[in-house]
């Protein structure tokens, strides 16, 4: 890793690659869905968001639910003008601010250790991994709230199927937002944890790129 932040323009792979460097939660908690996003999903996202829509270099990013940083240091390594991450586990966090140190990319981002009601502003980009609301039904329409509420233009994550398609556009629209773009993709999950029977278990997951109705061309960040 340790190059200077700037624009850059990496094949996916090679994204991939240098994303694996960064560290996954030590202790994840299971009630939180702490899933690290995996190296090969994260890679995708941000190829999406930066090279096909141009929603990463030179904006104002924010990573919601950040866990250890992929997103928030991928963001800030493309070259984002201003990258921060956010989660309410301080262990994460640290683990975080240790990636983006050994990413040189440490004074392009802001880590906050918080629940998502503490981040007020503006920006231009959010990138969320939210829970899906297996352990705690709806968790994940609280971080579309708030990403609607912050940025112009929202990348989020969700698990696959028609029906839940429709609730979440529908959920979106009822706000005021629009689904431009899905992107499907599949999520590898290694077992973590007791409940887990599987060494690894394949989750189809859906990625909305959403407008929503903030979109402005000049978004900049206020925390």
């Amino acid at each position: 890793m340790g190059t200077t932040p700037q624009r850059r323009l990496v094949r996916r792979l090679d994204l991939e690659r240098w994303l694996q460097s960064v560290e996954a939660h030590p202790s994840p908690n299971a009630s939180l869905e702490q899933y690290t996003i995996p190296a090969d999903v994260a890679a995708e996202v941000l190829f999406i968001a930066a090279h096909m829509n141009n929603d990463i270099v030179d904006k104002n990013v924010v990573d919601l639910g950040c866990g250890t940083g992929r997103l928030a240091i991928g963001a800030a390594f493309l070259g984002a003008a201003e990258s921060v991450g956010i989660d309410l586990d301080k262990s994460a966090v640290r683990v975080a601010r240790r990636n983006a140190l050994n990413a040189s990319v440490r004074d392009k981002i802001q880590w906050i250790v918080g629940d998502l009601d503490v981040l007020h502003g503006s920006f231009h980009t959010v990138l969320e991994n939210p829970p899906f609301g297996v352990q705690k039904r709806s968790a994940d329409q609280k971080f579309l709230l708030k990403a609607l509420e912050l940025a112009s233009v929202v990348y989020s994550l969700h698990k696959s199927g028609e029906g839940n398609r429709a609730f979440i556009k529908r959920f979106i629209e009822r706000r005021g937002g629009k689904v431009t773009s899905i992107y499907q993709m599949k999520l590898s999950i290694p077992r973590m944890f007791e409940f887990h029977t599987q060494r690894k278990h394949e989750v189809k997951v859906d990625l909305y790129r959403i407008e929503s109705a903030r979109r402005s061309k000049d978004a900049s960040s206020t925390i």
